[in-house]
């Protein structure tokens, strides 16, 4: 076993009865074992057996459930990952604009005082369309309901594109709601 060394050249292994320098603690015992973990995964990734590209960029969004009564998903591709990101018509500045003014602050939530983001993350299909419109992070139900509402209007965008191919691409987008 290799022993390890800090940046002064101190052992960090402690031997039986050795004591180490003040501030140095020996691996524990987790700590070894993932070490251990992470060894096999690196060499399994050389072997040609770790997880692909494809799959770690991809993630499944939930479509309900099957007449079994299973759930059902689809595979779409996460933002970061794709090659071309799809864009709402004008770009980001014009994204809020039409949320600031399609947005209507719920009444009991506004005479509460009840503020902040509603996180949302949907779906940019092949076609441009929205879908799959879900809340990630809510702060009050009605707030929830009309970031939906209001996502749900939106007209369509430019699809996201990876190697020159239209995918489907799920796109997080936060709503805030300010007194």
């Amino acid at each position: 076993m290799l022993c390890k060394k800090d940046n002064s050249g101190v052992n960090l292994h402690k031997k039986k009865g050795q004591r180490l320098p003040r501030g140095i603690r020996p691996p524990r015992k987790t700590e070894k074992a993932m070490r251990l973990i992470l060894g096999i995964l690196i060499a399994a990734g050389m072997a040609g057996t770790a997880v692909t590209p494809a799959s770690s960029q991809t993630c499944r969004v939930n479509v309900g459930t099957t007449t079994t009564g299973s759930a059902s998903y689809i595979e779409v591709y996460e933002y970061d990952y794709v090659t071309e990101k799809p864009t709402f018509p004008g770009g980001d500045t014009q994204l809020m604009k039409f949320i600031n003014n399609n947005r209507v602050y719920p009444k009991d939530a506004y005479k509460k005082g009840i503020q902040g983001r509603v996180t949302c993350s949907f779906v940019v299909n092949t076609d441009g369309s929205v879908s799959h419109i879900s809340v990630i992070r809510g702060v009050n139900p009605s707030l929830n309901k009309e970031a939906i509402r209001v996502l749900s209007m939106m007209p369509e965008w430019k699809p996201g594109k990876l190697d020159g191919q239209t995918v489907p691409t799920r796109v997080v987008w936060s709503v805030p709601f300010r007194r």
